[in-house]
């Protein structure tokens, strides 16, 4: 495609984004007269026009007439008018997200003029003319590994019903493209469309209780249940699509590489609602999910499966299998395939008797799948048969697709991790060792003392508990969650539970801990040969500064444990070990937190290395960008090329599990994104690109780094006064009301900064506007290196040029100045009752954030912030008139409501509290 083609179609794409956003706008215009009157929608309208023309330049009198005209709001009204703004969002951020698709689609109709950047077929394409052979290909392949993990945290400010109504609209915008509608069928949609949003403006956006585990257990499910089970294996098929395209002469079976995880039902750190019995239960519904999924695709399967006896000849191998199931199998009289001539239906209708068999105990072996190769290889036998007949296409498209929904899903859907705090296996193994006379006080031994007990009790085959014996209450919790993995392992196969997680690992003992629980449920065992099998590894979770510098030594000591080394033999010598993004940053700012996981990164890959131990990588990343939050194809370009050889993990959670896997399209783009990255990296791996100049670089990060954690926590850690201004001068506590998670926002009840967790700490900071965990003392830091040596400007603007790292850390940087405003922020400090603080740390944090900026236009050599990301800057640029009415209400009804609260009851307001903070994560697009 020419390069004046490309721009009319970029330009006519845009105009189709600009057209959706104006006719939601204007149903949403209509929705608010049909509602509100006339006078709702004049005063919206005019908050709205105010709201721009102060962005566009800034008057004390429009200001003033702004602040008047929202404090002079009834309640009644001000509350519509909260929520039309929050509304106009979510209409916004669906016409965005089907922008996304139309995108691609444009790509596509273009096939073999263009390949879109970031696809599939993109990185084949380059390895194909870099003169990669197709047996570095394969091996590249082979090494590929990418597990999602989708978590709980309570970061979806937005309920199931509200996107469900979201999938609606947005299925019905997009066929606004059809360009076979009539007009009368442009006018009925207009009017379901209509119909969608007043459902939206009828629908209470705010959830009456918390969410139960087993509910957010039910959430996750949904992206299964509506776009993963059938996107995934769309994926693999492109990319053997085009393996087969640009290597046609090789045959192409792309083994699993992309999978999902969870720890919904399974974390249970700082969580007391997850129980052994819940985690149970999490797994009997998703294998109940994977077999109903099951048979909807062997239902869709009959409908192709017509194939008469009298016409094509089948394989004898799939009349045997229908024999056999004839004599095991009973069907009700209503499920049998009359025909006999139609073979295929009659094997079908037996194999989807037999998934729905599969979760009965009561049905005999015969009867039921008794594990997915049993499935699998029915499947094998169909497809066999068909190609037998040349229906080959009919095997590719649909048995092909069965086939890899089973190594993909098994009959365990997903693999589910458990994660629990170190502190409560300590207390737990305290007791244990105490009641059987092991150790009187095993928690106050040395952490020499502990390594050697536990490594003796591991080397003996003995139990160390008893049934006989009265445990507390979590002590014998924590004993049940490891026989329920056991009994999982045994009901749903081994790759239902196979990473225990450590939370705040300290030492080794934390990851002896977990297998001596685990040897005392079955799941570490002594063989007669003497060799060890384990089928639940542990894994440590690194997560403060101070955890990632002793992570190097905490692995040496334990691949020097034989006994620990051993348990290693059963994964193939591979350890995972997770990296805590969220608390790295909470602890040392964004600059520190990102070098040192990348340090971290490599001395541990260094650490394992003698000992010939391939280490995962499970990077704990937050959606926000104060919490490692970024697109999912950066992230993993982000990390060292060295270090992804044993695969990567990473967390999906929160908000981002419905901007990424709500729509089909979108989580195709994404996925397919993952895919080329990872194609990408282990290029990379293959053949590094040495740049003499990045191990000076390096120091001078370190330096950087140095100087950041410094300016960062003298504030944070140091400042008497900075909790003050952080609880007072951000809706913090009125997030806890907000009813998103299960989990509690603190690991303890206390009120001590340490304690609280990272995603409410970013959330608040996100919600005043100040984002200030995702840039504060990166300015500091930088200039520290520059003031040192004017000619240091040339060498930063040389490693954002030439290193990746530094480069991804600035535009990261960059795309959280031009979300943040401090001039909203500031009507937030006059919460603080104490001016004289919030004047002395405002000014602080305005300077820091005008010093940033600065420097990195110097660094970048742009004019403006986010110059480099014209599509993303505009749309900050159009969203942010909308958001501020929003903030402005927000200010002045967390003033009214805590004042009222000092004298008792709020709730009307407090409702409407939580609605900004809705409309206000809808607008930034972020949580926490």
């Amino acid at each position: 495609m020419s390069e004046s083609a490309s721009l009319i179609n970029k330009n006519t794409s845009n105009n189709l984004l600009r057209r959706d956003v104006r006719f939601l706008g204007h149903i949403l215009g209509e929705i608010l007269v049909h509602q509100g009157g006339n006078e709702l929608f004049t005063i919206v309208e005019k908050i709205r026009e105010m709201s721009k023309s102060l962005r566009a330049q800034y008057s004390p009198e429009m200001y003033a007439e702004l602040k008047n005209t929202m404090n002079g709001l009834a309640p009644e009204i001000r509350y519509q008018v909260i929520r039309a703004f929050a509304i106009y969002f979510q209409l916004v951020n669906i016409a965005e997200q089907n922008h996304r698709i139309r995108r691609k689609r444009d790509y596509e109709r273009t096939a073999g003029e263009s390949v879109q950047p970031g696809s599939i077929e993109d990185s084949i394409r380059e390895l194909k003319n870099l003169g990669i052979s197709f047996a570095e290909v394969q091996e590249m392949i082979q090494g590929i590994s990418l597990e999602l993990v989708m978590t709980a945290h309570p970061t979806e400010a937005t309920r199931r019903a509200v996107l469900d109504i979201h999938k609606r609209i947005a299925n019905d915008v997009m066929e606004l493209d059809n360009p076979n509608l009539t007009f009368r069928e442009r006018e009925q949609l207009r009017e379901k469309l209509l119909g969608e949003v007043i459902t939206l403006w009828q629908t209470d956006e705010l959830r009456d209780r918390k969410p139960t585990v087993i509910d957010e257990v039910k959430y996750g499910l949904y992206y299964f249940d509506e776009t993963l089970f059938d996107v995934l294996p769309q994926v693999y098929q492109e990319l053997e699509r085009c393996l087969h395209k640009y290597y046609p002469e090789e045959s192409w079976y792309v083994p699993t590489f992309l999978k999902f995880g969870s720890w919904i039902g399974g974390d249970r750190d700082g969580n007391p609602s997850v129980t052994s019995k819940i985690t149970w239960q999490t797994l009997t519904m998703h294998r109940n999910l994977v077999l109903k999924k099951y048979e909807e695709q062997l239902t869709g399967l009959m409908r192709h499966m017509s194939f008469s006896k009298n016409i094509v000849e089948v394989t004898k191998e799939l009349l045997d299998s229908i024999e056999k199931d004839r004599s095991n199998v009973i069907l009700p009289p209503d499920v049998v395939w009359r025909n006999e001539k139609e073979p295929y239906r009659i094997k079908v209708k037996y194999m989807i008797q037999k998934i729905r068999n599969t979760a009965d105990p009561n049905v005999g072996e015969g009867q039921k799948y008794n594990n997915p190769s049993e499935f699998m290889e029915d499947l094998l036998v169909v497809e066999r048969s068909l190609r037998n007949h040349y229906a080959d296409f009919i095997a590719d498209t649909y048995v092909r697709t069965i086939i890899r929904q089973v190594e993909l899903f098994g009959f365990h859907l997903v693999t589910l991790d458990i994660r629990q705090h170190s502190k409560e296996h300590e207390s737990a193994m305290t007791e244990i060792l105490a009641k059987m006379s092991i150790c009187p006080d095993y928690g106050a031994l040395t952490e020499e003392q502990k390594i050697e007990l536990l490594t003796g009790i591991l080397n003996d085959p003995r139990p160390i508990t008893s049934p006989y014996l009265h445990y507390t209450e979590s002590t014998q919790e924590c004993l049940d969650v490891y026989r329920v993995i056991r009994k999982a392992q045994q009901e749903f196969g081994r790759s239902c539970i196979s990473s225990y997680l450590i939370s705040m690992t300290q030492g080794a003992s934390d990851l002896l801990e977990v297998l001596v629980f685990g040897k005392e449920a079955g799941l570490y065992q002594h063989e007669e040969d003497g060799s060890i099998t384990c089928t639940l590894q542990s894994v440590p979770l690194f997560e403060t500064i101070d955890d990632l510098h002793a992570a190097p030594e905490i692995m040496t000591t334990l691949f020097q444990i034989p006994a620990y080394r051993n348990s290693l033999n059963s994964t193939n010598h591979l350890q995972e070990i997770m990296l805590g993004y969220s608390d790295s940053n909470k602890d040392g700012g964004v600059i520190t937190a990102n070098w040192e996981l990348r340090v971290a990164l490599r001395s541990i890959t260094a650490a394992a290395k003698p000992f010939g131990v391939k280490l995962k990588f499970f990077h704990g990343r937050g959606g926000a960008l104060g919490r490692g939050g970024m697109p999912l194809n950066r992230s993993i370009l982000a990390q060292p090329a060295d270090t992804v050889g044993g695969g990567i993990k990473i967390t999906e959670q929160g908000e981002v599990l419905s901007s990424r896997y709500s729509m089909k399209g979108i989580a195709y783009r994404s996925l397919e994104q993952a895919t080329s990255a990872l194609i990408t990296s282990a290029l990379w791996a293959k053949n590094p690109q040495i740049n003499d100049a990045e191990q000076g670089w390096e120091e001078i990060m370190s330096r950087i780094s140095e100087k950041a954690q410094q300016k960062y926590q003298d504030l944070i850690f140091r400042d008497p006064d900075f909790l003050t201004f952080f609880k007072e001068s951000t809706p913090l506590p009125e997030i806890g009301e907000l009813n998103i998670g299960s989990r509690p926002s603190k690991r303890k009840n206390s009120d001590r900064f340490e304690d609280l967790r990272a995603i409410p700490w970013v959330f608040a900071w996100t919600q005043s506007r100040y984002l200030l965990p995702a840039w504060y003392a990166s300015g500091y830091g930088l200039n520290s290196f520059y003031q040192e040596n004017p000619d240091n400007l040339k060498v930063m603007q040389d490693m954002y040029q030439h290193w990746s790292f530094f480069r991804s850390l600035i535009d990261n940087l960059q795309m959280a100045l031009a979300k943040a405003d401090l001039v909203i922020a500031k009507e937030y400090s006059s919460l603080i009752h104490d001016q004289g603080i919030a004047e002395r740390i405002f000014n602080l944090i305005q300077d820091e954030y005008r010093q940033t900026s600065e420097l990195i236009l110097k660094i970048t050599g742009q004019q403006e912030i986010l110059d480099n990301v014209p599509v993303i800057q505009e749309s900050i640029r159009l969203r942010n008139p909308y958001v501020d009415p929003l903030s402005y209400m927000q200010v002045g009804l967390l003033s009214e409501l805590r004042s009222l609260r000092e004298q008792g009851d709020a709730d009307s307001l407090l409702r409407e509290v939580l609605l900004t903070i809705n409309g206000i994560a809808a607008g930034l697009r972020n949580t926490g």
